[in-house]
């Protein structure tokens, strides 16, 4: 299949390349950096314990998304919207597009700009970029797609390419749930520069997320999302499945980056708003995250 990846970050530069070692053709769309590495070398995908050159093709430009039966999203949320619009001209009606990004609205939004259906996918994996087309992987990797007539496509084509797949009849559950981890998290790692494993061992830590984690549900609720499963357990579990992994918004700060908190801490604290429920915790974090962000932009 003919698959193209907007956003070649850590996210999607690692499923770009499982795709591709599985034999698809795949066009990795990102920073000229990375491209120009990919383009020379290939794409390293290093599994700590292993690692190896991945052919893909590398571009700078949207337009080399045309042609693609299959299209991951990976970008950053704040940039949902202009890629977006940079993409529209070069799809097809039977595209399949998937949003693999964090936040709760992308696919709703991304859809927007699309006039076209957009799946959205919820993802559990750990990665980071090791410098310029190499992609470093820490753990997991399995997806959850939301329900759509292309959903069965999607999964049997990703798992031939040892990416688990589930498709979930409740995707706004699954992909709050999600959301509910990064708030947990993702500040937290990014304000302290701090692994997960590390993170929680903190006086109080958990305290704070539990907290965290009570507003989001609450807010979940008043949205009439169902959240299933027991999502402290989840959150738990998180700093044992990853205890090496420092958050997306970790990752952004470190490398001088905006982040994506808005649409995530952020959101909860908007919303909260409008429902008038108390979101205090996630409040303070987003506002520390966005200090941190400020000083070093």
């Amino acid at each position: 299949m003919k698959i193209a990846v907007m956003g070649a970050g850590a996210v999607g530069c690692y499923y770009g390349a499982m795709l591709a070692r599985a034999g698809h053709d795949v066009t990795l769309i990102g920073r000229p950096t990375h491209v120009e590495a990919m383009n020379r070398d290939g794409l390293l995908l290093d599994f700590g314990a292993s690692q190896e050159y991945v052919a893909v093709t590398g571009s700078t430009d949207a337009a080399s998304v045309a042609g693609a039966e299959l299209i991951l999203f990976c970008v950053k949320s704040t940039d949902t919207v202009d890629a977006g619009q940079q993409l529209k001209p070069f799809i097809g009606k039977n595209t399949i597009l998937l949003s693999l990004q964090n936040g709760v609205d992308n696919a709703e939004r991304l859809a927007g700009v699309l006039d076209q259906p957009v799946i959205p996918v919820v993802v559990y994996v750990a990665t980071s970029m090791g410098g310029a087309g190499h992609v470093k992987h820490h753990g997991r990797g399995e997806l959850v797609i939301g329900m759509s007539p292309q959903s069965q496509v999607v999964a049997d084509t990703l798992r031939p390419a040892l990416i688990p797949v589930e498709i979930s009849e409740n995707a706004d559950g699954a992909l709050w749930a999600k959301m509910i981890l990064n708030c947990a998290y993702n500040a937290l790692s990014a304000i302290t520069q701090r692994p997960y494993g590390e993170l929680v061992q903190g006086d109080g830590v958990w305290d704070v997320m539990r907290t965290a984690v009570d507003e989001c549900l609450a807010v979940a609720k008043a949205c009439g999302v169902t959240v299933q499963g027991d999502v402290w357990a989840a959150v738990e579990k998180i700093a044992d499945t990853m205890p090496a992994q420092f958050s997306s918004t970790a990752q952004d700060l470190a490398r001088g980056k905006n982040s994506e908190i808005d649409f995530l801490n952020g959101y909860i604290v908007r919303k909260g708003k409008e429902f008038g429920i108390p979101t205090a915790t996630n409040l303070t974090l987003h506002a520390l995250t966005k200090l941190v962000e400020t000083k070093q932009s």
